[in-house]
């Protein structure tokens, strides 16, 4: 109980949201498979609203996402794009929008951009140099998206999705996380109070 109560006084200064797409966004593909284009693309049940929520009450939302299946040759930067222009679309025509759209492209350890790694957030900050660890949310699925967060000081949200298709690591993500949602709903609705 007392994660909660400290979540809802952090909810007042929270200015920017850092998600993570698959599996807060939309449905997460099965581990080692990945959304390589629109049609396999499917909203998670309220993410749409939970964004125009965001949006209303003035919040900065920022998409970081690992994108790997780039690296492994499984789409191009290009089909990525053509991805994330339909969801922005989409998002627009319900009252929604991401400001702005951060992803890695690489492999495993190849980089400082893919999370664990920090480097997505940095760019982001770059871009909205008034967010920092204070004032900025982290809300993912995986240990990765947490361990991105705590690195910066910023607080977290791990999205509990299903069992089934959640990555290694989602105990520890759960447990080194500030708090748990079952959906970005969720977290919006209990922790950010919109």
């Amino acid at each position: 109980m007392l994660a909660l109560v400290i979540i809802a006084m952090d909810a007042r200064l929270v200015r920017y949201v850092f998600l993570d797409r698959d599996g807060v966004l939309n449905r997460k593909m099965p581990e080692g498979a990945y959304v390589c284009d629109w049609g396999q693309f499917q909203w998670l049940p309220g993410a749409i609203e939970a964004v125009a929520r965001m949006n209303r009450a003035g919040l900065t939302v920022i998409l970081v996402s690992n994108q790997r299946g780039i690296a492994l040759g499984l789409y191009t930067p290009e089909q990525l794009e053509l991805i994330h222009t339909n969801m922005q679309n989409h998002l627009a025509r319900h009252g929604a929008r991401l400001d702005a759209i951060y992803y890695c492209p690489h492999d495993q350890g190849d980089c400082h951009c893919r999370k664990p790694e920090t480097g997505l957030f940095e760019q982001a900050w770059q871009r909205f140099p008034q967010a920092n660890a204070q004032n900025s949310l982290v809300i993912g699925d995986s240990l990765s998206d947490i361990q991105a967060g705590h690195r910066l000081g910023m607080k977290t949200i791990f999205i509990d999705g299903e069992a089934e298709r959640q990555k290694p690591g989602a105990t520890m993500a759960a447990e080194l996380a500030d708090d748990v949602a079952g959906s970005l709903l969720q977290a919006v609705e209990t922790h950010l109070r919109l």
